[in-house]
């Protein structure tokens, strides 16, 4: 018999412990683990699970279909309305394109997308993983391939508890083959938002693309595979942090999914004919429960696992109108509207509280900032580098001189020639080092979405260089529009 050992410390005298050692039953150790009972969700009908199923079909459509949306930004432009393109350092969203130095922007999305998951958390709980949340969206897909395969809940236990059977095995491998190709489409899909969809598409199955590219939809294809085929409900459970998070989010006037327990209890089974008196509309069939893809019963209460998808709902109406009793024993409702039944009290709704007005305050105020800005920001950016070493080189007519790279950020979707200033010091002269035909930065090209990189010197009459750092400004001005970008920078020198 396998063992294991338990080390018990007891006193033997002053001082001294006497170590005993117990044999333990590796059998009864593992009985402290509770074993994963597997979870068969029965097909619910009504309109939460009608809007489920049109939910799914449009995130999957946007999901899918999006890389192959075409966009065109004019000759030499990627045409793919949403691009990821690493390579050339963009990211483009239909006639917005982001370069690396306007990351803020990817930084307010999150922020935005934080704020409206808090907002409608606030509102109405986790809708957002009952409906829209990938793994709920995914494994709902695999669940209904599983139903279409196998059969509904019973026949899916049944099948479970079946042995070995050449029926059982196509079954079982029809399944996942089917999971699979589900899985290796979801991995393809998102490699495509990072290249040329069609071209990437045609490399793949020629096996010409990247090995990034195959590595990354193993991976999820993997995932995928993993999270809605087989872990499913303890990715909500164990895995997600959220469920976790939204407990500061809500509050009594949020909107639950509920159980009306004065209305439900005491429960018990009920037969055709039978009076209603001294008992609850609660016939404890359970269906509820059959039909909750996290496996919990909800008239325990509100409870973690809970994803307020609201399926159980639908499973309790639809008894209720075979029993012609009113729908509603399980809804959406308030714990605060909850109590005032109980009290008899009228219920009330409270959608704007603090809590939620802070949130949508917050959200308005960020999304008209970056919208703001992106309406106003400018096609020409400049940045300036000066020399670390040497700090400033003095020539043989006494007057200095400073080096620096000058980096012209051409945001237009066409090449446009730049003179290039300085302002802050009298008496300076430029210099850009390789241009044999523009030295003096009178007409600087810079091709269309490009950044043109120029190394220039400045120079200056030892006269007009009176302290170690003197402030100078490069003035950047389009030669075509007068559009100008300033970069203010230093001069340095000996001192005065």
């Amino acid at each position: 018999m396998n063992q294991v050992s338990v080390v018990r410390e007891t006193a033997a005298g002053p001082g001294v412990d006497r170590v005993d050692v117990a044999p333990v039953n590796k059998a009864e150790h593992r009985q402290l683990y509770k074993k994963r009972e597997k979870i068969h969700p029965r097909l619910a009908r009504g309109d939460f699970r009608k809007l489920k199923w049109v939910i799914m079909a449009v995130t999957l459509s946007i999901y899918y279909l999006t890389p192959w949306i075409r966009w065109d930004r004019g000759p030499n432009m990627p045409d793919q309305a949403i691009l990821i393109d690493f390579p050339a350092r963009r990211f483009y969203f239909f006639f917005i394109e982001i370069w690396p130095q306007e990351v803020y922007y990817l930084t307010g999305l999150l922020i935005l997308a934080a704020l409206s998951l808090f907002l409608i958390t606030s509102l109405a709980g986790r809708v957002w993983c009952g409906y829209t949340c990938p793994q709920t969206v995914w494994t709902d897909l695999f669940i209904a391939v599983e139903r279409l395969v196998e059969g509904d809940r019973g026949a899916r236990i049944r099948l479970d508890k079946q042995s070995f059977s050449v029926a059982k095995m196509t079954k079982r491998v029809t399944k996942h083959a089917i999971w699979l190709l589900i899985a290796v489409c979801t991995g393809g899909a998102w490699v495509f938002y990072f290249a040329d969809a069609p071209t990437l598409a045609g490399d793949l199955v020629t096996f010409q693309a990247p090995q990034v590219a195959y590595i990354s939809i193993g991976v999820l294809t993997a995932t995928t595979y993993m999270f809605g085929g087989l872990a499913r409900e303890q990715v909500c459970t164990y895995m997600c942090p959220w469920p976790r998070i939204q407990a500061a989010m809500v509050d009594d006037e949020t909107l639950i999914v509920t159980y009306q327990r004065g209305r439900g209890e005491p429960r018990g089974p009920h037969r055709k004919n039978e009076g209603w008196e001294g008992r609850g509309h609660c016939i404890d069939c359970n269906q509820c429960v059959a039909v909750c893809p996290m496996g919990i019963d909800i008239r325990d209460g509100m409870q973690l696992e809970c994803i307020s998808c609201a399926l159980c709902i639908d499973a309790c109406n639809d008894v209720m109108d075979r029993i012609d009793l009113p729908r509603g024993l399980i809804g959406y409702d308030t714990t605060a509207n909850m109590a005032r039944r109980a009290r008899g009290e009228p219920t009330q709704s409270h959608i704007l509280r603090p809590r939620t007005l802070v949130y949508a305050g917050v959200i308005v105020a960020v999304g008209l900032i970056m919208l703001g800005v992106l309406l106003t920001r400018a096609s020409l950016d400049v940045n300036v580098l000066r020399d670390r070493n040497p700090l400033f080189v003095m020539l043989s007519d006494g007057s200095l001189r400073n080096g620096y790279t000058l980096k012209i950020l051409n945001k237009q979707h066409e090449a446009r020639a730049f003179g290039l200033s300085v302002d802050g010091v009298p008496g300076a002269e430029i210099k850009v080092v390789g241009a044999a035909d523009d030295e003096s930065g009178t007409s600087l090209a810079v091709g269309s979405d490009r950044l043109g990189a120029f190394r220039i010197f400045v120079t200056l009459p030892a006269s007009a260089v009176t302290a170690e750092s003197t402030p100078i400004s490069f003035v950047v001005t389009d030669n075509a529009d007068g559009a100008t970008a300033r970069y203010d920078s230093v001069f340095l020198g000996p001192g005065a």
